[in-house]
C-alpha cells in the first residue's frame, strides 16, 4: 500500500467516525432538549398533582426496594443451603 492510498483510507475513517459522532450528538442533545421540556411541563404542575407524582414516584421506589429485598433474601436461602 503506499502513502497515497494509506492517506486516503485513513481519511475515509476519519470522515465516518465523524459522520459517527454527529449522530451521537444529535441524539444527545434532542435527548436533553426533550428533559429539559419535561422538567419545565412538571414545574408548571399544580400542586395536587406535583403531590399525585411524587406518590406515585415513591410507590416505585417501594416496589423496587422490595424486590430488591426479596432476590437479597432469596440470595442468603440460596447460601444458606449449600
Amino acid at each position: 500500500m503506499g502513502i497515497k492510498a494509506f492517506f486516503k483510507k485513513a481519511f475515509s475513517d476519519m470522515k465516518e467516525s465523524t459522520k459517527a459522532q454527529h449522530e451521537v450528538d444529535k441524539a444527545n442533545f434532542a435527548a436533553a432538549k426533550a428533559e429539559a421540556k419535561a422538567q419545565w411541563e412538571e414545574a408548571k404542575m399544580s400542586p395536587s398533582q406535583r403531590q399525585a407524582k411524587m406518590q406515585e414516584e415513591r410507590e416505585a421506589q417501594i416496589a423496587a426496594a422490595n424486590e430488591r429485598k426479596a432476590a437479597a433474601e432469596a440470595r442468603i436461602e440460596a447460601a444458606r443451603e449449600k
